[in-house]
Parts: structure tokens; C-alpha cells; sequence
């Protein structure tokens, strides 16, 4: 069974999707205040991060590493209204950037974007180290129904 990187379509198929996903954050409502005017960088970030979850290269923890990520989320406050039109706007993103329809294929994305928008939010809330995600590795993400994080 190919991993999720390969079945999205590479770092292309990711690129893609995240191109697609940044643009309509950008210009959404409820989570433009969150993102800003927006970053160069933004969507070659996020491609690695979910390149190495989906079982690609590591160039996110080899070049960022994930105390990068729980530094760009603290103090954001991210609400639980702000975490599920993120939840949402990515999976639309999915048919936008033509990835697989795959019913499995999507709900391991759906597992992996809920789990990993309520770590963020929990970061972003954090008043000391304690409150932070014990999380410190970017994870290792399968098919649905397989063992995660």
C-alpha cells in the first residue's frame, strides 16, 4: 500500500493542496486575522510539514523542526470556531487541488488536519510551557484506522 505522500501525488500533489488551502485562508473571514497579509514561505512550510507526516522526505524537521511550529502558534488564541473553518476550508481544498477522492484516502487527511488543528489550538492557548501539547515531533501519519500519535 503506497503511504499518503505517494497516494497525494508527491511533494507536487502537497504543494498543490497547500497552495490551494493558503490562498483561501487568506482571503477567509474567520481566518485571515490568524495568517495576516500572509508569508512567502507559508506554503513551502506547510507542504514539508505535511509531506513528512504523510511518510515523505523530513526537510520540515531537518530544516524548521516542531519547536518552530509551537512558536508560530503561541499566543495566536485560536478559537474552536477559528480550528474547524480550518478543518473545513482544507478538506474543500482536497477536490480544489484534484487530490484523490478516495473515501479512506480522505478520512486519514480529516484525522490527521482534526488532530493536528486541536494541537495547534491548544498551543495557542498556552500560558506556560505546561499547557503546551506534549507533542514534540512531527507526526507520523497512516491510512485510517492505523495507529497514530
Amino acid at each position: 500500500m503506497p503511504t499518503l505522500f505517494e497516494f497525494a501525488g508527491g511533494i507536487e500533489g502537497l504543494h498543490r493542496l497547500e497552495q490551494t488551502f493558503y490562498d483561501s485562508v487568506l482571503s477567509d473571514a474567520v481566518l485571515q486575522p490568524l495568517f495576516g497579509a500572509g508569508k512567502p514561505e507559508h506554503v513551502d512550510h506547510l507542504t514539508a510539514f505535511t509531506a513528512e507526516s504523510f511518510g515523505g522526505p523530513d526537510q520540515f524537521s531537518r530544516e524548521l523542526g516542531f519547536a518552530h511550529l509551537i512558536e508560530v502558534h503561541r499566543g495566536l488564541q485560536i478559537t474552536e470556531a477559528q480550528r474547524q473553518r480550518f478543518v473545513d476550508l482544507y478538506m474543500d481544498a482536497l477536490d480544489a487541488a484534484d487530490l484523490p477522492p478516495d473515501p479512506a484516502f480522505r478520512e486519514a487527511v480529516r484525522e490527521h488536519v482534526e488532530f493536528g488543528s486541536r494541537v495547534a489550538m491548544q498551543n495557542s492557548n498556552a500560558a506556560t510551557d505546561a499547557d503546551l501539547h506534549p507533542l514534540r515531533d512531527v507526526p507520523r501519519w497512516t491510512w485510517a484506522g492505523d495507529t497514530k500519535p
